[in-house]
């Protein structure tokens, strides 16, 4: 059985006296759980100078907690999501960044085959082109995170990370301010990505992605998307438009097919063109059947390296378009994606991982992971596979 290590520590504190309601449990308990966590780092490789310099100022950080329970990726609906991604301001900074930096842009496109238009997008949705890199302590966010987060075990590893960062003497903990993920720089690299991507863009022999100069983390970005497997030449996806009684059980990232089937079977650009041909292909339906459609490639999965949510990856892909002088998203988002409620939704998905399918956090938010489930439900019941969400769906499964 695994021991919850931060049960263990509260359990002590709350035998010595500190009950839930006082409001030193919080740090007491953090202070505690550092202490069984310097002799883990310890074991990891990080010596005992550095365990001191970065752990010196840590504390415990209660709106970490509360803001990694709020995801903009999930909190906002999708056509909320996209018109900030996409606003008219970050595609006019976008294109600014990219006249100002398109010979370093330039230079990192040639030597990995990453489009400058990708990395100026995921600059912008990560720190506003570096108008806002963070302002948190990284060091004290990761400990909390390791201490009280969803993810305990992963914000733990990124906390030695970043202790190595300072070991090897790439920053200081002063310079190590970032996200209430935890997340650095102008690009918002985790630590772990830092050590196993980051690359010096300038050619002074350092790794900074933290100082105003941002050459160094757009290098990084593109190395980092490349070691992913990037595929040069090939889109993230493009809006493709659906003929009348298309199946919607014929979409989803894992149903791949050529353009020449598709095309058979009525798919085209939304714009009425012919579909490129970057290989087998399969659709997304991000909103549902009466929502936009697109049809995605390898690179789509690429991008989610960098944030696993679709929306998020729609939102860097359609900067990328919009800076490169494409035009808005043609179909319009419905009020009820599927046909159902929000509240529909997440009952949808509770329901599938009472029942033994695993649909995901129930967020209301229906992508590959509950689509997945549903097909893994239908299956079980020897039905046609569609991984299709439906009101019918929730109440046979009620």
């Amino acid at each position: 059985m695994r021991v919850d290590r931060r049960q263990v520590v509260l359990g002590a504190l709350a035998g010595a006296g500190f009950g839930v309601a006082s409001p030193l449990w919080a740090q007491a308990g953090f202070d505690a759980w550092l202490g069984g966590f310097r002799a883990r780092a310890r074991a990891a490789g990080i010596r005992r100078a550095t365990l001191d310099k970065g752990l010196a100022g840590a504390r415990y950080l209660p709106k970490v907690i509360e803001l990694d329970q709020r995801q903009a990726e999930v909190a906002k609906p999708m056509q909320d999501y996209l018109a900030s991604a996409a606003s008219s301001a970050r595609i006019t900074g976008g294109q600014r960044a990219l006249h100002k930096w398109g010979d370093t842009l330039g230079r990192i496109e040639k030597r990995t085959g990453v489009p400058a238009e990708v990395v100026v997008a995921i600059w912008g949705m990560e720190s506003s082109f570096g108008g806002f890199r963070g302002s948190q302590p990284v060091i004290s966010v990761l400990a909390t995170l390791a201490f009280e987060g969803r993810r305990a075990g992963r914000f733990e590893d990124e906390l030695i990370a970043a202790l190595k960062i300072l070991q090897k003497g790439h920053a200081s903990p002063g310079q190590m301010v970032g996200s209430h993920a935890g997340a650095m720089g102008h690009t918002q690299f985790m630590p772990s990505t830092y050590l196993a991507h980051a690359v010096d863009g300038t050619g002074d022999g350092t790794r900074d992605i933290w100082g105003n100069d941002p050459r160094d983390a757009l290098a990084s970005t593109a190395a980092y998307l490349k070691a992913l497997g990037w595929r040069k030449g090939q889109p993230w996806g493009v809006e493709v438009a659906l003929p009348a009684g298309f199946d919607p059980g014929l979409t989803g990232r894992v149903l791949k097919r050529s353009r020449k089937d598709w095309t058979g079977l009525g798919v085209r650009l939304a714009d009425g063109g012919t579909l490129p041909d970057h290989g087998k292909g399969g659709i997304i339906l991000p909103a549902g059947p009466r929502g936009p459609a697109f049809m995605i490639w390898e690179n789509f999965q690429v991008l989610k390296g960098y944030n696993y949510a679709d929306s998020y990856v729609i939102g860097v892909g359609h900067l990328s378009d919009r800076i490169a002088g494409g035009g808005p998203i043609r179909s319009g988002f419905p009020d009820r994606p599927w046909g159902m409620t929000t509240d529909q939704r997440m009952a949808l998905q509770r329901r599938l991982n009472a029942a033994g399918f695993n649909a995901g956090n129930p967020d209301g938010v229906i992508g590959e992971k509950g689509r997945a489930a549903i097909r893994a439900y239908e299956a079980s019941r020897g039905l046609r596979e569609t991984g299709v969400p439906s009101v019918a769906l929730l109440e046979a499964l009620n």
